[in-house]
């Protein structure tokens, strides 16, 4: 034994390189093992991930989720984030998008009204002009007057169901409350929101309003268009 032993020293040390030869080799295997095994378990967890996000995207996106069926107005079964899956939270964001809405298509008409009007300034600075109210007394009438509609508002939401002012529930001076309605003040005011934050965004990058700017597009539409504006954002500030 102590002869093979020493037979073995004697070998190591002659042939250095054999040695260093199998030991790198079995390193080198120990290390593409490894690696490999990395590399294996990053590509199945990236695939899995990739698998769940396709899931939630296409399975929401492509198939109508259950607690959407077609009874709301303006229900295309969309909702890929799944916020209308609790009943009480979908009736109350069915609401809150009908008021944005309602907001957003009376801004979008009283700004290109007064634009096309010659109304004032342009509509972003409106707020910047002085309309000799002091802004305490303003906000003195305001505040409360606001939070009083609100308060009813909601409380006879609360109550029925149905959008009103005050304590009409609902609110429909013209008789116009029906199921075709309101499929176009949903449909046109989704359209309105969309409207409202191009029309900001016009703003800050052309720093004109929407009419005035559809114009300089008809004009010159390679010259005057998103993408040149863009290039000039700077010089608009």
């Amino acid at each position: 034994m102590r002869e093979n032993i020493h037979v073995a020293e004697k070998n190591a040390i002659a042939r250095p390189d054999i040695c260093s030869a199998r030991g790198g080799g079995l390193t080198s295997r120990l290390s593409t093992n490894a690696s490999t095994n990395v590399s294996t378990h990053h590509r199945t967890s990236l695939s899995t991930l990739a698998r769940a996000l396709r899931h939630v995207r296409l399975r929401d996106s492509t198939v109508a989720p259950a607690h959407l069926d077609g009874t709301l107005p303006g229900d295309f079964g969309f909702d890929p984030l799944g916020l209308g899956a609790d009943p009480a939270r979908l009736k109350y964001y069915q609401e809150a998008e009908l008021m944005n809405a309602r907001w957003a298509m009376m801004a979008v008409a009283g700004i290109t009204a007064t634009e096309v009007l010659g109304i004032g300034g342009p509509w972003y600075e409106a707020g910047a002009a002085d309309y000799d109210f002091p802004i305490p007394a303003l906000l003195a009438v305001q505040f409360p007057v606001m939070g009083i509609l609100e308060l009813r508002r909601i409380r006879g939401w609360l109550a029925t169901g149905k959008s009103g002012v005050n304590e009409s529930f609902p609110w429909d001076p013209m008789g116009m409350n029906n199921d075709a309605m309101a499929l176009k003040e949903i449909k046109n005011g989704r359209l309105a929101m969309i409207a409202f934050v191009g029309i900001v965004v016009q703003a800050i990058v052309y720093r004109t309003g929407p009419v005035a700017a559809l114009k300089d597009h008809v004009t010159d539409p390679f010259g005057c268009n998103m993408a040149t504006n863009i290039m000039h954002i700077g010089s608009t500030f």
